[in-house]
């Protein structure tokens, strides 16, 4: 079951249908919003209400809501999938959807949140992701929060409808370091 986190300035939630708005299919279908994400475009409600369905169907997901306390908005998503608890590791994902929100903080305060909570409470040792090259806004705040990069994968997506670069980055549980 997916914790409630909180942080000075955000509440996380599961991720539920009762987060299904206009707003959240408009992230989803602007090209902003969805230009380095593997999914976007072309979303309808429909389509929308029945992926969170399937979220709302996997209780042990690990993919929260990201809402702010002062104002009560849904400005985004993270989450933690797969989780893979033999090997200690898990992959992380985050949606900013909501670009008034951009350049304010609330991507590094959710995962800041998330990741402690994988390491603290879940003893994860090793949280992973990718990231397009080319959104440096992206690498700059996973290298500024201690994520490092394990590897380089040349011309590995199309986004923008050109050949990106991809790196995979890995930030570790301190706990686990020699």
């Amino acid at each position: 079951m997916t914790r409630r986190l909180e942080t000075n300035r955000l509440i996380l939630e599961k991720l539920s249908l009762e987060h299904l708005s206009d707003a959240y299919v408009s992230w989803m279908n602007d090209p902003e919003v969805y230009r380095f994400l593997e999914t976007g475009g072309d979303y309808s409600k429909e389509e929308l209400k029945s992926y969170l369905q399937e979220v709302e169907n996997k209780p042990d997901l690990l993919f929260w809501a990201i809402i702010r306390k002062d104002n009560g908005q849904h400005i985004g998503n993270i989450k933690m999938d797969p989780v893979n608890n033999r090997h200690g590791i898990a992959e992380y994902g985050i949606l900013m959807g909501d670009r008034q929100s951009w350049g304010k903080g609330y991507a590094k305060e959710a995962s800041n949140a998330v990741i402690d909570y994988c390491f603290s409470e879940l003893d994860l040792r090793k949280v992973n992701l990718g990231v397009v090259a080319e959104n440096k806004a992206a690498v700059g705040l996973y290298e500024q929060m201690g994520f490092v990069k394990e590897g380089h994968l040349k011309n590995h997506g199309v986004y923008d409808g050109k050949l990106c670069d991809c790196y995979r980055m890995a930030i570790f549980n301190p706990k686990y370091e020699n």
